[in-house]
């Protein structure tokens, strides 16, 4: 299902709330690589002005919108005889960039809101940008039945892609080989890239959030690996996240941190409904997730109390999980007329919303051993009487466990668009 961008807009403007404002939305400039050549980093037009012109090739691209009148004007590159010759690139539909100035001048004296990337020459009122900005975000959170269709088929690429990778979930295999396989799968089946920097973590690099694959392999049977990729079609992406165990022969913790995983997912991507408050259902996962820590001996006390100390910062450290859509993490942040909330144990929380239909969110609760948070002196005595440290001490090392699905809210129950890819262990 193609998306219209012309009514797009014409949904757009009104939940903009500009009266007689001029709108700006630049699509950014090629970036150069620091070397003597000339070559650029691919080019990658700023998401803003993505998603209302529709143009994912277009340096130096200009939407503009005159409040007053109601009109847009798309403001497109004029492709030059070598692009043609060298890149095969064609003439994009709208007016030449070479008619913003006139555009611009025949409209002086009104505010503007710019957005997207900068654009030389226009000077913008930074309240008004701020707000309109916020706007935005807001309107195009909610996904259209076009970009539904997208994420669908990235979820497909996704799940082959995982499919592709289950023979290499052995010791032997680096990290580097079970990305390659990953990510052809992606492209067989139809991604155009992926999502994001694919991570792959073995062993202790399970509990680097962020790690990129590298040559290290799985060094013994029983091992962690945990995967967070997604593909990615139209700039639109999946974000999802398996744990394994290299072998498939995991120990009785590794079973019981994987279970007690599995549980608060189930458990929050079940609440993601119409109405449902995303900090509810992070620090539910939160106390899930304690009392099974609870059970399995590594902490002391009432899960509910355990997450008011801030003890669950020790093995999930970060948000329950964002939105995802035209990028990952697509249209998190605050509900309008929300200030952030200034609780540490809320610092990487990604968003402050009330669910509603059409909302896509990831849900990735974690339980992790992370020698940095472990090993802190200041910590070690804040939670001397909660932490069973000797118990956790055997364990460190052993890396951690991560679960991420993307969550569709819909009118009733929530529909898993990543479903198709099994949470084996």
């Amino acid at each position: 299902m193609p998306i219209d961008h012309a009514a797009r807009r014409a949904r757009i403007a009104p939940a903009l709330g500009l009266t007689d404002e001029l709108l700006v939305v630049g699509a950014g400039q090629p970036v150069p690589k620091p070397e003597v050549s000339e070559q650029h980093f691919p080019f990658v037009a700023h998401q803003e002005y993505y998603y209302l012109a529709g143009h994912a090739e277009a340096p130096g691209g200009i939407i503009a919108y005159d409040a007053k009148t109601r009109e847009w004007t798309s403001f497109v590159p004029e492709v030059t005889e070598m692009e043609r010759v060298w890149d095969g690139t064609e003439q994009l539909p709208g007016e030449l960039l070479a008619r913003f100035p006139s555009w611009l001048a025949a409209r002086a004296g009104r505010r503007i809101a710019a957005l997207g990337a900068p654009i030389a020459g226009v000077v913008a009122d930074e309240a008004l940008s701020i707000r309109t900005r916020e706007a935005l975000k807001h309107a195009r959170r909610a996904k259209e039945p076009g970009e539904l269709d997208l994420m669908r088929r990235t979820a497909v690429a996704t799940a082959e892609g995982y499919a592709a990778v289950q023979p290499f979930l052995a010791p032997g295999c680096s990290e580097r080989r079970m990305q390659i396989e990953l990510e052809a799968g992606f492209f067989r089946g139809g991604g155009t890239t992926t999502g994001y920097g694919t991570i792959v973590g073995v062993g202790a690099q399970a509990a680097v959030f962020h790690g990129s694959p590298s040559p290290q392999r799985v060094a013994r049977a029983g091992d962690f690996i945990l995967i967070d990729a997604g593909a990615e079609i139209d700039r639109y992406v999946i974000d999802v996240t398996r744990t394994y165990v290299a072998g498939g022969k995991p120990s009785a913790f590794q079973r019981d941190l994987w279970a007690a995983v599995r549980q608060a997912h189930a458990r929050a991507c079940a609440q993601c409904v119409p109405g449902a408050e995303w900090k509810d259902i992070h620090f539910g996962a939160a106390m899930d997730m304690m009392g099974s820590l609870v059970d399995m001996g590594v902490l002391k006390g009432h899960a509910a109390s355990l997450v008011e100390q801030e003890a669950h910062m020790l093995f999930f450290p970060h948000g329950v999980g964002h939105m995802v859509g035209l990028g990952v993490r697509d249209g998190s942040g605050l509900e309008p007329g929300r200030t952030k909330d200034p609780r540490a144990c809320l610092r990487s929380l990604r968003m402050d919303l009330i669910l509603r239909p059409g909302y896509v969110v990831t849900v990735e609760p974690g339980l992790y051993l992370i020698p940095a948070l472990i090993n802190d002196r200041e910590r070690r005595e804040r939670y001397r009487d909660v932490v069973n440290w000797t118990l956790v001490e055997q364990h460190l090392g052993l890396g951690g466990v991560r679960i991420e699905d993307n969550m569709l809210v819909t009118a009733g129950a929530p529909e898993n668009l990543t479903a198709a890819i099994p949470h084996q262990f």
